[in-house]
């Protein structure tokens, strides 16, 4: 059987149609599974309160603006003009509310389907880089496939895929960051200033800072990087000299272009009065000296505004139903509930017996995320051991996305924010995959079994779980048989 599939795959003209059709198709997939039913829940779900009510005010005023109490239900109905004149403290920067905006501007303020379009588009945009640097790394377009349909149908990605969050769009930014690290790591590696990708990677960059501030630890992981692979040595010990000139013009490529990107997200609240503390360095004894009495007020009043912010960030403690210790993320103990609704049998059309539940769970597939934490494993032992590039290249994406978390461990977080580096995560397991092949030789048969195994078997997993990420209706004793341990509930 398995030679028969093994010579299917190999025959010509099937392989030149797949290799033409592939990437099409795994997008068509992917935009399946994150545009159908968009606009449901017409509800704000999780932290839609906050994202998408910010992006309104922003498209609509130049910056956040605060909300009545209880100003959900009015919002969901289609009113949204409610909002008061007032600044709203935001801890986040404007970008990716920015984003959310477009598609409200596109399909008006009062669809959901708008409020969640944007990041349904870039969701998909990243199944494509996931595929375009998988081939880079592996120079196949059957390894290619496999990442992006993985990618494609994990419950994680598409849940974030199809919600008005912000740890979606930044994902998307970081992924297209390390794109273009790649393309400057095979085009224009060991030059010292001639790096127009590196420029697009500082670029993306600042992007992915000016979503959530956690991009921060991707550009300080990039940076380090590219002084480290490419450290100059001369009779075996590090030249000094070169070293600092590559350190120098490294930073100046990436974190000066990063910053005006962030900087200029900021351009409503700078051009306007009515942002929250924008006139905090106006007020009388607010105002710096001495040194830096030079910088405008406004830039002194956005220092402020972040230092607010930083504060409220380190000093999280509230307590959520939902919150996760980050050493448990991988594991997939403790995935959020975003949108949970029932009703009781006779009511609302519902005929089954034990009632009926719409549900969305932010809920990894458990075969992808098993395996992909084995291949991590994998890959560190490739790297250490044989020094394997695209294996360092893919850990450092996981390593910037988890582990300066470890930090704050007690801070208030959750599990869905490893949307950031499940990428990098998958893309590992199928490299670890197309170097067991590649290395299996006369147990081929046995490898290739293994592999349609971990294939079909995540594909059934996703057709199980489907109704939990899309919020489809069920009678309830099907929802509580995908709660497979407590903590899921």
């Amino acid at each position: 059987m398995f030679a028969k599939l093994t010579l299917l795959v190999n025959e010509p003209r099937l392989r030149a149609r797949f290799d033409r059709w592939y990437f099409a198709g795994i997008l068509a997939i992917a935009a399946v599974l994150r545009l159908w039913n968009l606009g449901y829940p017409r509800a704000l779900v999780f932290d839609e309160t906050y994202y998408v009510k910010d992006a309104l005010t922003l498209s609509m005023t130049g910056v956040e603006r605060n909300w009545p109490n209880e100003a959900n239900p009015a919002f969901e109905a289609g009113e949204y003009t409610g909002y008061l004149d007032t600044g709203s403290f935001v801890v986040h920067p404007p970008l990716g509310k920015w984003i959310i905006a477009s598609g409200m501007w596109l399909f008006g303020p009062g669809n959901p389907f708008g409020w969640r379009f944007s990041v349904a588009v870039l969701s998909i945009a990243a199944v494509a880089l996931v595929m375009l640097i998988t081939r880079k790394l592996t120079s196949s377009t059957v390894w290619s496939a496999l990442a992006g349909f993985l990618f494609a149908i994990d419950g994680l990605a598409i849940v974030m895929g199809r919600t008005g969050l912000l740890d979606g769009i930044l994902m998307f930014f970081v992924l297209f960051a390390f794109w273009f690290l790649l393309l400057d790591r095979e085009r224009d590696f060991g030059a010292l200033w001639h790096r127009p990708w590196l420029i697009a990677a500082g670029l993306s960059l600042g992007a992915a800072t000016a979503v959530k501030w956690s991009g921060l630890y991707f550009l300080a992981a990039v940076g380090i990087y590219v002084v480290v692979t490419e450290i100059s040595f001369d009779d075996g010990e590090i030249d000094l000299l070169k070293f600092a000139k590559q350190a120098l013009a490294k930073f100046v490529l990436l974190v000066p272009t990063a910053f005006v990107v962030y900087l200029l997200s900021w351009t409503g609240w700078l051009n306007t009065t009515q942002g929250y503390d924008r006139g905090w360095a106006d007020k009388s004894g607010n105002e710096w000296s001495g040194f830096f009495a030079w910088i405008p007020t406004s830039l002194q009043s956005l220092w402020h505004y972040h230092v607010e912010a930083y504060n409220f960030h380190v000093g999280l403690r509230t307590p959520h139903s939902y919150q996760s210790n980050p050493l448990t993320w991988l594991f997939l103990t403790r995935p959020t509930s975003f949108f949970y609704q029932g009703y009781d049998n006779g009511t609302h059309g519902c005929v089954a017996e034990s009632g009926c539940s719409s549900a969305i769970t932010a809920l990894g597939n458990p075969i992808i995320w098993i395996t992909a934490l084995a291949a991590v494993l994998f890959l560190i032992y490739l790297f250490i051991a044989r020094r394997d590039k695209a294996a360092g290249f893919l850990l450092l994406g996981v390593a910037a996305g988890y582990l300066p978390w470890m930090l704050y461990l007690q801070r208030t977080v959750f599990q869905f924010y490893v949307i950031a580096f499940e990428p990098f995560m998958i893309m590992a397991l199928v490299y670890a995959m197309a170097w067991i092949w590649r290395n299996s030789h006369e147990r081929r048969r046995l490898v290739l079994a293994g592999f349609a195994t971990i294939a079909f078997a995540s594909l059934a997993f996703s057709l199980f779980f489907l109704n939990i990420w899309l919020g489809t209706w069920t009678p309830y004793w099907y929802w509580y048989l995908h709660m497979w341990i407590p903590s899921w509930i």
